[in-house]
């Protein structure tokens, strides 16, 4: 159990409950040796450029170099970020971290001539090559996806300054960063014991969340408030950031921002189309979802600022880690017996950063590097929250560790389409365990508003900010300013369709646009609710068919990028260009709101 009555320092943190960095680099001299030889190692790319078409062995060798450059500096820089994650106060984290993201950013550049000159031999020639040359066949369906993006990448001269360009391109995000994070100052507000608080990021989440709801107003006003003078600001940031993705669309020769986001990974536009329709089709199920929400807390009207806080009183559980991780083991169980011993694995031999510390990183991700464990971050404070919080990020590092067990290092890792179906998948899993084992009705009515509520924000928000992103590109596409007036009041409309009739709209939700930083990511959001759509279909086949459903999951995290996301799914009995799996999520929704309904 942890010791709530001081945070150690690092130094104090018990061992066992840290990752083991070790497992990458013995120490920080062996790191600089190795950064050293690599970037020795890297400057071979220069005597490369410009032979790539002069035969398959000339290819082979660049590809092979670029594959070892790639996974050593992975390794580089996954022990670095996280030996600074760890405890941000170490000056060894920060300059080690400062040097990986250097060497980073001019390895990028160095490698920035290989896909244009392979683009500039002739599609007949490559495949002469692969019968020729045994040693390219594993590079087959890298060459094959590439030849697809003929049409939008440029020379070797253009691709280079495309990517220094990347140091001005990414300055709307950056100057948003600023000022959400360091100029924009939010107000003080009365807590639930009266005392005056400074609201801050951090504290909103809690506040948001209180069962006093005069508490979660002042937070929503206060915060919300805090950003209407800089609206002008933040439109013209967004609006550029979204003029740059048209650009760069443009550049490349795509016919629209969207295309460009998605056609590189193969993922059809009609999935991002198909999304939208079958969510809104959908929307009276979330109107009915707040209707019972405003008649479970006994309101006369239902505001915004009462969705973050349980319609229901949370349970008083209290599980230790030791606990948790029991409890993973049990809920996983029916994904079979090696996916129970990787679990263990990560358990026994450190591969998971328990607890908070001074100076560690809030918050929680899955991480690691091709050959390295796949390292998870917690700051576990034995709550539900928290083991949740494990099983989602276990999810991503289980993803990642049978991928790289099975891949080679071209396809040692998976895109972002598919990134939270694993994640989702086990937290539907353990929800699934919990209902099945504990009587308590208390805790199944948390856990039934805990999976309505991951479906409202993951699914139904998501896809609300879906719409408004593409909105934003299709007008700026089209030549049409993108206003503080005009995003604000598109995003109120949008906020009173989704939520319906049930929800009273206070005026600064209009605002909310501003403070989102997914709108700079370029068609980023869509990805979260189709990734829990997968899940959860997913998760219903391994519960109703067993065996068969669980040997097609495996081999999908197994698979890593080997074939197309598209592909990956429907090999493990999903089709995310149908807009069935969607629907398939909105009906589940439908039934635990039958659920809830009789409980309350």
């Amino acid at each position: 159990m942890i010791d709530t009555q001081k945070v150690p320092t690092r130094a104090e943190a018990a061992l066992e409950y840290t990752w083991d960095l070790g497992l990458i680099f013995t120490d920080a001299d062996v790191w600089n040796t190795e950064l050293g030889a690599l970037e020795e190692r890297a400057q071979e790319f220069l005597a490369l450029q410009g032979t790539l078409g002069q035969g398959p062995g000339y290819l082979l060798t660049a590809l092979r170099l670029r594959d070892e450059v790639g996974r050593r500096l992975w390794a580089l820089y996954v022990y670095a970020h996280q030996l600074k994650d760890s405890d941000s106060t170490s000056p060894v984290g920060q300059a080690l971290n400062e040097r990986a993201g250097s060497f980073v950013a001019r390895t990028s550049v160095a490698l920035a001539f290989i896909d244009p000159e392979i683009l500039s031999i002739p599609q007949e020639t490559l495949t002469a090559w692969l019968a020729q040359e045994a040693g390219l066949e594993l590079y087959s369906y890298e060459l094959e996806k590439l030849n697809k993006q003929r049409d939008h990448v440029r020379s070797a001269e253009v691709e280079s300054l495309l990517a220094q360009f990347s140091d001005v391109t990414r300055a709307p995000y950056e100057i948003f960063g600023m000022l959400n994070n360091s100029d924009i100052s939010l107000p003080d507000i009365t807590d639930e014991q009266g005392a005056t608080v400074q609201l801050s990021h951090a504290r909103y989440g809690r506040y948001i969340e209180s069962s006093d709801r005069r508490v979660r107003h002042d937070a929503f006003k206060g915060l919300y408030n805090a950003y209407k003078p800089f609206r002008n600001t933040l439109a013209t940031t967004l609006s550029t950031a979204v003029r740059t993705h048209a650009l760069d669309a443009r550049v490349r020769n795509y016919g629209s921002a969207l295309e460009a986001a998605l056609k590189p990974n193969e993922i059809p536009l009609d999935v991002y189309h198909n999304l939208i329709g079958t969510i809104e089709a959908n929307l009276p199920k979330l109107h009915r979802y707040m209707d019972i929400r405003k008649r479970i807390m006994g309101l006369d009207d239902l505001r915004i600022y009462d969705l973050y806080t349980p319609p229901v009183p949370e349970v008083a559980l209290e599980i230790t880690y030791a606990e948790a991780q029991e409890m993973m083991l049990a809920a996983f169980a029916p994904l079979g017996s090696s996916y129970g011993a990787a679990l263990r694995e990560s358990f026994s031999n450190r591969w998971i950063d328990v607890y908070e510390n001074v100076g560690k990183r809030s918050g929680a991700y899955s991480g690691g590097a091709f050959g390295t464990p796949p390292y998870v971050l917690l700051n576990y404070q034995d709550r539900l929250h928290d083991v949740f919080t494990l099983a989602h990020e276990l999810g991503h590092s289980m993803h990642s560790y049978f991928t790289r067990k099975t891949q080679p290092f071209v396809y040692g890792n998976y895109t972002i389409f598919v990134a939270e179906v694993a994640s989702t998948l086990n937290e539907a899993l353990l929800t699934d365990y919990l209902l099945k084992h504990h009587a308590n009705e208390q805790l199944r009515k948390r856990l039934l508003v805990q999976q309505l509520e991951d479906v409202r924000t993951t699914i139904f928000r998501q896809t609300m900010f879906a719409a408004f992103e593409l909105e934003m590109h299709t007008r700026a596409e089209a030549g049409e300013p993108l206003t503080a007036d005009g995003l604000s009041q598109r995003y109120y409309e949008l906020v009173g369709t989704y939520h319906g009739p049930a929800v009273t709209l206070d005026e600064e939700i209009a605002w909310e646009w501003a403070r989102i930083p997914h709108f700079y990511y370029n068609f980023y959001v869509y990805q979260y609710a189709t990734g829990l759509s997968a899940a959860l279909a997913l998760s219903r086949q391994i519960i109703d068919e067993g065996q068969p459903a669980i040997d097609r999951y495996l081999r999908f995290l197994s698979s890593g990028s080997s074939q197309s996301s598209i592909n990956l799914l429907r090999g493990a009995g999903v089709n995310m260009t149908s807009p069935a799996p969607i629907q398939a999520a909105m009906d589940t929704f439908d039934r635990l709101l039958d659920q809830l309904e009789r409980l309350v």
